[in-house]
């Protein structure tokens, strides 16, 4: 196992050989470094996301395979690729508690989030908008994330990876935060069956559509939907199954791509080539704050409205704030039919109508917003 992790690192490494300047950084009396980019347009979000490499990968590997770099130029986010430590046995790794790393103490997510903390500072990021993501071992860093260090990293895309079941025991208490897998059916590394027993060394986990499911649960989504992506590339042996669940707590989701016929891939590096992870990570994290924002836009479209007296017995005023125009006002009744409409910003008498309840739907400049109207 550990002979084909190196190959593959050998082989990528040979592939991608563009060098990039590191940073250090100094964390628990270690000194740490890692690679940043920030694109010429920065998006007005200021986001951010982390990448981690995979066991005996190196930052500089993944930021040239994942192509996150172009990614930030085309959407507007800065990027940051941390290093791991080195083990005893050599290889380059995130300590999430593999079984033959029992003796490894380096505190990761302690410096990732200091790290990322750092970095929201001294570059002027905006904190509700940092995410991580990463390969295989990196994807693991990942799960612990998601589950330890929630307050920073807001949502997570894991690769290949896998949570081990020490991890998963651990989160039942944290609150929760979207999450997308990306995993290959045929990965021979991190079997989609998962590994309960730790019959492979790396210490026992769950299946992915068990980890799936649990983050579902998780964040209460509600609603499952699925397709089969676009097979663009018929000559790569694989094609991608999407599982998207939805309408979770605060809107949050959970997504899984199943790569059918793939491996232990990045895909759009190398296996499938029908996508490209890095990019679908973004999109993935995209939709979280399209999400927040249209929730923020909302909040604050509802408070820029007033509508009083409620409950009432004649009429029903409505005002807005110098920012917002009402353009029209429509009273429903419970079966949505309309009662009466307005297209001033005044009132509405309600004094010959049945006592109950009745919506009121308020179209203006900013937005289109509906209140619930007491009638007594």
């Amino acid at each position: 196992m550990y002979k084909l992790l190196i190959l593959v690192s050998v082989l990528f490494c040979s592939h991608f050989t563009a060098q990039a300047q590191f940073s250090d950084f100094e964390h628990d009396g270690t000194t740490r470094q890692y690679l940043y980019y920030e694109p010429a347009d920065l998006n007005e979000q200021m986001p951010l996301v982390i990448v981690m490499h995979g066991f005996t990968g190196d930052a500089n590997s993944i930021r040239n395979y994942s192509e996150m770099n172009q990614f930030a130029d085309q959407y507007g986010f800065a990027v940051c690729y941390p290093r791991g430590t080195v083990d005893s046995y050599g290889d380059r790794f995130w300590n999430v508690g593999y079984a033959f790393h029992d003796n490894e103490t380096v505190d990761d997510v302690g410096f990732l989030t200091e790290l990322t903390e750092y970095l929201q500072i001294t570059h002027g990021l905006n904190p509700d908008y940092t995410f991580a993501t990463g390969m295989s071992n990196g994807g693991e860093m990942c799960y612990m994330l998601a589950c330890q260090a929630y307050d920073t990293f807001k949502a997570v895309a894991p690769v290949a990876g896998m949570i081990l079941q020490d991890i998963l025991d651990e989160c039942d208490n944290s609150p929760p935060i979207p999450l997308f897998e990306i995993h290959g059916s045929q990965d021979n590394v991190t079997p989609i069956s998962g590994d309960p027993n730790n019959n492979d060394g790396w210490g026992a986990y769950p299946s992915i559509p068990f980890t799936i499911n649990y983050f579902s649960d998780k964040n209460e989504c509600t609603t499952v939907v699925t397709e089969t992506l676009p097979d663009t590339d018929t000559s790569d042996g694989s094609y991608v199954l999407s599982e998207k669940h939805l309408n979770g707590i605060n809107n949050n989701e959970v997504w899984y791509y199943e790569v059918v016929g793939g491996g232990h891939d990045w895909p759009g590096a190398w296996g499938n080539m029908d996508i490209k992870a890095g990019e679908e990570a973004w999109l993935f994290f995209q939709k979280y704050i399209d999400d927040i924002l249209s929730t923020s836009n909302f909040e604050a479209l509802e408070k820029s409205i007033l509508v009083f007296p409620n409950p009432t017995s004649n009429l029903i005023r409505f005002e807005s704030s110098t920012e917002v125009e009402i353009q029209e006002v429509i009273l429903y009744n419970t079966l949505g039919t309309t009662i009466k409409a307005k297209f001033i910003n005044e009132s509405i008498d309600l004094t010959n109508l049945n006592t109950g309840i009745y919506l009121l739907n308020i179209k203006t400049s900013k937005g289109i917003i509906t209140k619930k109207i007491v009638k007594n």
